[in-house]
């Protein structure tokens, strides 16, 4: 019941607050601006702004030390349960500040096309000159056309939500823990018994996933909601007055406030805090409750960092062969693939994505001891691998299906072969997308935990699990470090993919 209650609440939440920051920001001066921060946001690893969170929210975090003590009197922390809370309000927060990004940044990839874009545009003016609010006429034109171009991301979410694992260890309930980190802990036991109790328990959780997206495709095909949304009284008044006569309080506030787009820039300057955080806690010494300043700064977490380098060098280079396998995948399936097939297969390409993480890991550990990769480097970069490649095929698929043919006509006009087409005019052309799925493959393997654990068994480690495992200790300032440099690691990726993408003239 604590996963269902996490998961379903963390997607729905997800999507209410997506629907609302486009609602408020599209089409608007801030909407470019809105697009253009979903990169460094998505970059952020998942536990780091876990890590990052818990402490600020932390019973001795900075949110308490900012109204203590003059608000609150206290001289000590306080008994309260912010973080490992038993409702799993902690994981809820983390999950849907993670999640809206990816879901902004699904929507945006439909509303970038600048034929969409004008489409929408027009049908939004038509509906103004028709008297209906601007807000109405979103909610009545473009989001019923948005909607359905979101199910697979927002069963992205849901599976992500209901499965995981880390997130949870660090900040999710552990009186008890959810049935991922249940069943994660199972597998990891020496005893058959309760490893066939920990493989049950991922089957479930795919039966629980498979149930709540059964009666979510009903919940949709019945249109409910359609009627709520495209059923209205046009023109500002009129809805004004209907909506003060039957609408309780909160719903009469919420008519009469006006919000402004720049509203969305309020999650990039929420994770500006948690990184900044994180940087401060990376060098405090000695931190005495309840100042809001370390007494003393240190780089000897930095230090430790520098001496487990052999880690941070292993991170990286998985993170890079992986990166590269899966884009040599990608682009050879592009390439090779008839177009039929790509259009009929390109959905299972989700499926990695909508599995429990779990269940996933534990068939990745089946196929590793089959080849006899099971802790071995090999196994752990297939694992990789395999992980990376879904995010690195639907990053590269608008630029491939968006690459005009005509190029290649002229280029076969010109008594050229298609590998130098292939080399001197479309992988040129597209090198901006090649870099970025890169680096959003490097960014994914740099994440992973569960399969560098299970499948490397516990031989090797990266940024990511030095992280995870800290975060249960109380070396404050070495889990920030480390999870500074789990943020940093995909920066650095991007940062290079940019310039690599950039314009140049020969």
């Amino acid at each position: 019941m604590l996963s269902l209650w996490t998961g379903l609440a963390a997607t729905a939440l997800s999507v209410v607050i997506t629907a609302f920051v486009l609602s408020v920001g599209f089409p608007g001066a801030h909407w470019q601006r809105t697009v253009n921060s979903l990169g460094p946001l998505l970059a952020v690893p998942h536990v780091a702004f876990a890590i990052g969170l818990a402490a600020l929210l932390a019973p001795s975090g900075w949110l308490v030390r900012l109204i203590s003590p003059g608000l609150t009197g206290l001289t000590v922390p306080p008994q309260w349960i912010t973080t490992q809370d038993p409702f799993g309000i902690g994981l809820i927060t983390v999950l849907v500040l993670k999640e809206v990004p990816f879901l902004l940044w699904s929507a945006a990839a439909q509303l970038q096309r600048a034929d969409v874009q004008q489409r929408l545009g027009q049908e939004l003016t038509v509906c103004k000159s028709m008297g209906y609010t601007h807000s109405k006429a979103w909610w009545c034109v473009v989001w019923p056309q948005i909607w359905p171009r979101l199910g697979w991301p927002v069963l992205a979410v849901l599976a992500y939500s209901l499965t995981v694992v880390d997130v949870a260890i660090i900040i999710g309930p552990n009186s008890p823990s959810t049935l991922a980190v249940s069943a994660w802990e199972w597998l990891q036991d020496p005893q058959a018994e309760a490893n066939a109790v920990g493989a049950a328990a991922a089957w479930f959780l795919a039966g629980l996933l498979a149930i709540s997206t059964l009666i979510g495709i009903a919940a949709d095909r019945i249109g409910f909601w359609r009627v709520r949304w495209t059923q209205g009284f046009r023109g500002k008044q009129r809805l004004k007055s209907q909506l003060s006569q039957t609408a309780g309080p909160a719903r009469r506030f919420l008519a009469r406030f006006k919000f402004d787009n720049k509203a969305a820039l309020a999650l990039p300057s929420f994770y500006a805090i948690v990184l900044a955080i994180l940087a401060i806690g990376s060098v405090s010494g000695v931190w005495a409750f309840p100042s809001l300043w370390p007494q003393t700064l240190t780089w000897g977490a930095w230090q430790s960092v520098g001496e487990s380098f052999s880690t941070v060098a292993f991170t990286l280079g998985l993170g890079a062969a992986s990166s590269l396998t899966a884009l040599l995948w990608a682009l050879a399936w592009f390439e090779l693939a008839p177009p039929r097939w790509n259009a009929s297969l390109h959905r299972f390409v989700y499926l990695p994505l909508v599995l429990p993480s779990v269940l996933w890991v534990v068939g990745l550990h089946s196929l590793a001891v089959g080849w006899r990769v099971d802790g071995h480097w090999t196994g752990l970069w297939v694992a990789h691998s395999l992980a990376v490649l879904p995010y690195t095929m639907i990053a590269l698929n608008p630029a491939f299906l968006g690459f005009d043919v005509r190029y290649r006509h002229i280029t076969a006009s010109l008594g050229q072969s298609h590998l130098r087409f292939l080399w001197r005019i479309k992988w040129p052309l597209l090198r901006a997308s090649l870099a970025s799925a890169a680096a959003v493959g490097f960014a994914v393997s740099v994440a992973q935990y569960l399969p560098t654990l299970y499948i490397g068994a516990g031989r090797y480690s990266t940024v990511t699990t030095e992280a995870v495992n800290l975060a249960a200790g109380a070396q404050r300032s070495l889990t920030s470090a480390y999870a500074l440099l789990q943020w940093m690691l995909p920066v650095i990726g991007f940062a290079i993919a940019a310039w690599l993408g950039k314009p140049r003239r020969f």
